[in-house]
C-alpha cells in the first residue's frame, strides 16, 4: 500500500506532466530536468539553434552554464531551460504563457541569460517587479538579484556574447556566484 507521501508525490508528478505536456503542445520549448531548482531562460538563439540543427543550450553557453553550476555546488541534474520565444527565435511567448510555464516548472531561481529573456520576464512580471523598493531589482538590471513571486531572479545581461571575452566571462561568473544552492527547505 502506498503511503500518503507517495500518493502526494505521484499526484504532483502527474499534474506537472500534464502542465508541461500542454505547454509543449502550444510551442513552449523547455529542456533539462523537471523539478530542478534553477532555470535558465533564453530569447536570443544562435544560428544553429534557430535553424533547428542544435538544441537550445547545447552549445558553448550551455556547457559553460552547467560547469558554473557544478562549481557553485549544484548537482549535475539541477537545471532546466526555457526559451522565451518559439523554436525559431522569431516569435516571443505571450506574457501569460511565460508565467504559466514558469509556474509549472517552479524553479527556485530564474536566470535570464540575455536581454531578450530579461525583457520577456520584465513584461510578464511587470506588476510584481513594480512593487520592489530597489529600482535595480525592479528593472531586473544585469547582475542584480531580485526576489519575485518566490523566485530569485538574475539577469546575466548577455551570457553567450560574454564567452568570447575573458573580462566579460569573469563578470558573468561573479554574477552567477550570487546564486549558491539554497539547500533543502527543512
Amino acid at each position: 500500500m502506498a503511503s500518503e507521501r507517495d500518493l502526494r508525490r505521484k499526484a504532483y508528478v502527474e499534474k506537472t506532466t500534464v502542465e508541461l505536456t500542454g505547454l509543449a503542445k502550444r510551442g513552449v520549448v523547455m529542456g533539462g530536468n523537471a523539478f530542478s531548482p534553477i532555470l535558465f531562460a533564453k530569447g536570443e538563439l544562435s544560428e544553429e539553434e534557430a535553424a533547428g540543427s542544435a538544441e537550445p543550450f547545447s552549445g558553448d553557453d550551455g556547457i559553460a552554464l552547467r560547469a558554473s553550476l557544478s562549481a557553485l555546488g549544484y548537482e549535475p541534474q539541477d537545471w532546466e531551460t526555457l526559451l522565451v520565444c518559439d523554436a525559431s527565435g522569431e516569435k516571443p511567448l505571450e506574457s501569460a504563457v511565460l508565467r504559466e510555464a514558469l509556474c509549472a516548472m517552479d524553479p527556485a531561481t530564474l536566470v535570464c541569460c540575455d536581454e531578450a529573456s530579461a525583457d520577456a520576464v520584465r513584461e510578464a512580471y511587470a506588476d510584481d517587479l513594480a512593487e520592489l523598493a530597489d529600482l535595480d531589482q525592479a528593472l531586473l538590471a544585469p547582475g542584480v538579484v531580485a526576489h519575485v513571486c518566490g523566485m530569485r531572479m538574475l539577469n546575466l545581461g548577455g551570457f553567450a556574447a560574454a564567452l568570447g571575452d575573458v573580462r566579460q566571462k569573469q563578470l558573468m561568473w561573479a554574477r552567477l556566484k550570487q546564486l549558491p544552492p539554497l539547500g533543502e527547505p527543512y
